[in-house]
């Protein structure tokens, strides 16, 4: 079994030639570690060569992950032997953002928050939801298919939030990875 997405490459490419896809939330403690993990079973049982790291826009480095998000994820069956317990959280830096081909964030505060500290990546940040529907599938590298979208262009919409459990009971969290397992995989489907 593949190292957590949260610190090395994922779904049995080098990073070679691989596309690469970094998946943020707040604390890198919930929605992107859950999304993570199942970006890269579902990438990986497609076959398809993508990298996938996670990080937080207000993570406190180093931290493992909760019990609750453990138990979260371990709720979805295909995701049983997931190593969750390796994860760290993960402050996102310049470096990771600069290198991804598509950061893919949670919620509209995440987008709004990329826009002030790192302008640049604008142009590759989209809300999980939306670019379930808006991504173009096909040939064409992930990295042209997401600028053809101009995401620097697109208002986000709190209406399109993957609400953060953090600090609910276990049931808000396995809803969350429930809502996120569908639509990790119709995401993968277009990656």
């Amino acid at each position: 079994m593949a190292d957590p997405p949260s610190n090395v490459q994922t779904s049995g490419d080098d990073g070679h030639g691989a596309a690469r896809v970094l998946v943020l939330c707040t604390g890198n403690a919930a929605r992107s570690v859950m999304a993570g993990f199942m970006l890269e079973d579902r990438l990986g049982a497609a076959g398809k060569p993508v990298v996938v790291k996670t990080g937080g826009t207000h993570a406190v480095d180093g931290q493992p992950i909760s019990m609750r998000t453990r138990a979260a994820l371990g709720s979805i069956p295909e995701l049983a032997d997931a190593p969750v317990s390796l994860h760290r959280s993960h402050q996102v830096t310049p470096v990771g953002l600069h290198q991804a081909d598509l950061v893919l964030v949670m919620e509209a505060d995440h987008i709004r928050y990329l826009r002030r500290q790192h302008p640049d990546t604008s142009r590759k940040a989209a809300m999980i939801r939306p670019l379930c529907q808006l991504l173009p599938a096909g040939p064409s590298s992930l990295a042209a298919r997401v600028a053809s979208l101009e995401l620097e262009r697109l208002e986000p919409s709190p209406a399109d939030d993957v609400m953060d459990p953090a600090g609910h009971e276990e049931e808000v969290y396995v809803d969350c990875a429930r809502m996120l397992w569908d639509l990790c995989g119709r995401l993968a489907e277009r990656l």
